[in-house]
């Protein structure tokens, strides 16, 4: 059975030669250095099943770009990022009609959701077609993404021992009171955008990224309770450059 580190290191292994082609193409020379910024939105895929919606946290960095090579019309580069980025998952509390379940102590519509804080580091091949230096071009990033937990809060406004469980069509709540156990989280990350390009100025670019999760946040072995606990997130984010060397 192939483990999803395995996996990982597989992908890595096959991006690599995108940095040691052996100039068959036009050669390339560009370091670009700058900051990056977005918006998260998070599910986790429990097994059992937690109904949720997305929830939204921030996400943002420093990225280094350095291009390699040309060839034909694609510019390929490998880009790497060092990200602060909040996660985490959203309940949707309802009944069986979909209704919101209240709360017999407070009075309210039970909310829960809790913030896990990550740094994130993704090392990605960087190919884009159009304009290089001067104007607009498309690129795609793809590649393995590395997660190292910082902390987690949890935000409701019930008691837990007071939770209405009479109403709830979704019985699954034991990770609401467990905390992270796996320290370090590990995926794919992909996405696309368009960079504009200004001699003198800068590079600015906008993305569009999801990052799938291969590890678990919690134990998933046949005596812990998820099967899986994985990370689906999908970022929005804008990003400024600079060239260091061309």
């Amino acid at each position: 059975m192939i483990r999803p580190i395995h996996k990982l290191i597989a992908l890595t292994l096959l991006l690599l030669p995108l940095t040691v082609q052996a100039q068959i193409g036009e050669h390339r020379n560009t370091l670009s250095v700058g900051v990056n910024g977005g918006y998260n939105l998070t599910s986790i895929r429990f097994t059992p099943k937690v109904v949720q919606s997305m929830k939204g946290g921030i996400n943002g960095g420093l990225t280094v770009r350095y291009t390699v090579e040309k060839y034909f019309s694609t510019i390929a580069s490998i880009q790497a990022e060092i990200n602060y980025s909040q996660l985490g998952w959203k309940e949707n509390i309802q009944d069986v009609n979909d209704n919101a379940v209240i709360n017999a102590t407070t009075g309210l519509a039970e909310q829960y959701e809790r913030t896990i804080n990550y740094v994130q580091i993704p090392f990605m091949a960087h190919l884009a077609w159009g304009r290089e230096n001067k104007g607009i071009n498309f690129f795609v990033n793809a590649g393995p993404q590395l997660g190292i937990y910082l902390s987690e809060s949890t935000k409701t406004n019930f008691d837990w021992a007071n939770r209405n469980m009479t109403d709830r069509a979704n019985t699954i709540v034991a990770q609401d009171t467990m905390k992270v156990e796996n320290k370090f989280d590990y995926g794919i990350a992909a996405g696309a955008g368009i960079e504009w390009a200004i001699p003198k100025v800068g590079r600015f670019t906008l993305e569009g990224r999801y990052y799938y999760g291969l590890g678990n946040i919690y134990g998933d072995s046949k005596r812990d309770y998820f099967a899986s606990s994985n990370f689906g997130t999908i970022t929005i984010k804008l990003g400024y450059l600079f060239d260091i060397t061309r």
